[in-house]
């Protein structure tokens, strides 16, 4: 029976020992339910006006400004070679040249013809004063010395064609050709190319049609030398969307003063649109509920929600259109855990942005 009385009381015990927890809980919750949030810790900057470049990011292939592949028009032994591969030659450099002994005896033969015609057709005509000689005659030895001087022309182009000479400035291309190399008519005997300035076709989506004009900068990127950008500038613009792509073809110039660049080579291109002042912020500042971009500033002690207008992106960066002025102090750490007139304590120290230039990619 005492044991049952035992166990009563500690029921007991167990029980008005919890409801005193249980009250002091709950003061303890009320209590702090009812004192006052702490501030929270944040880091702020303030937006910075920079320059913004609104850029295009395509791939496109280099070509020679000017690129010819040379080829024999007439058939001989090549008895004088200048075809050293990569070597720059200017206009008019003599290449190669074929054994021209046959093309001059045959320039000799018709210039000795061409000499007697004449002379027949000055004697025709003293005779041709004292009624001697018809006129029908002058006129036929008039007809033989124009067909001598028309027969020197043409030995002379074939005895020119026994050489082959550098039609524009340029760097050589491979050749096959050795001295003493039989060589027939139509054989390609190198390549010939300007580079000092290359040209870079690429193609620019029809939606950037309206802010694509001649003269915007150019900068290409080479796989084959990524650490170096090739600057240059936009020259030419297609006539013709292709139906396909729904893009449009352009052409710029890259400077190659070093010779480091190829014909044929591969490049991505990065076209500069338009570049513009603005203000920018670090992208971590920014935050997203629906349709609404928004920030928090600090200001007096707690943290304001404002409604931004953003514009182009960069790397971590963001340019605002509207929405904050310059002097405003953006959070950019502890943002998410804000509300509007939240008690906020700014940490020493303000973040800073990075010094760059901004460029925003609108990729093809």
């Amino acid at each position: 029976m005492w044991k049952q009385w035992v166990i009563a009381l500690v029921l007991v015990a167990v029980a008005v020992g919890g409801a005193w927890v249980y009250r002091t809980y709950d003061s303890g919750s009320e209590q702090q339910a009812g004192g006052e949030r702490p501030a929270s810790a944040v880091n702020t900057v303030r937006p910075e006006r920079d320059t913004v470049r609104d850029v295009v990011k395509t791939v496109g292939n280099l070509q020679a400004l000017n690129a010819v592949e040379l080829t024999t028009e007439v058939s001989g032994r090549a008895i004088e070679i200048n075809l050293a591969a990569g070597k720059k030659v200017a206009e008019g450099d003599l290449l190669l040249r074929l054994d021209d002994r046959q093309a001059r005896a045959d320039l000799a033969e018709i210039e000795a013809r061409l000499a007697d015609a004449r002379r027949q057709l000055e004697r025709a005509n003293r005779l041709r004063s004292n009624n001697s000689i018809s006129q029908s005659q002058v006129d036929e030895l008039r007809t033989a010395v124009d067909v001598a001087l028309a027969q020197r022309q043409a030995a002379r182009v074939r005895l020119d064609n026994h050489r082959i000479e550098a039609p524009f400035s340029g760097v050589v291309g491979l050749s096959d050709i050795s001295i003493g190399a039989y060589v027939t008519a139509g054989t390609a005997i190198t390549t010939l190319d300007t580079t000092e300035r290359m040209e870079l076709n690429f193609s620019i989506p029809e939606r950037f049609l309206g802010q694509v004009s001649v003269g915007q900068e150019v900068r290409g990127i080479s796989p084959a030398y990524p650490d170096q950008p090739f600057r240059g500038e936009l020259v030419e613009l297609g006539t013709r969307i292709n139906e396909l792509s729904r893009s449009l073809p352009v052409r710029a110039l890259i400077d190659n003063t070093d010779g480091r660049l190829r014909p044929g080579q591969f490049m991505s291109a990065t076209l500069t649109l338009q570049q513009r002042e603005a203000l920018v912020i670090p992208e971590q500042a920014v935050m997203i509920r629906g349709d609404e971009q928004y920030v928090f500033v600090a200001e007096d002690g707690a943290a304001k929600r404002v409604s931004v207008e953003l514009g182009s992106r960069m790397p971590g960066m963001v340019e605002v259109v509207s929405g904050i002025q310059p002097e405003d102090e953006v959070i950019v750490t502890g943002q998410d855990r804000l509300s509007s007139g939240d008690r906020i304590r700014v940490l020493d120290g303000e973040n800073v942005i990075p010094e760059n230039r901004f460029v925003s990619s609108l990729e093809s």
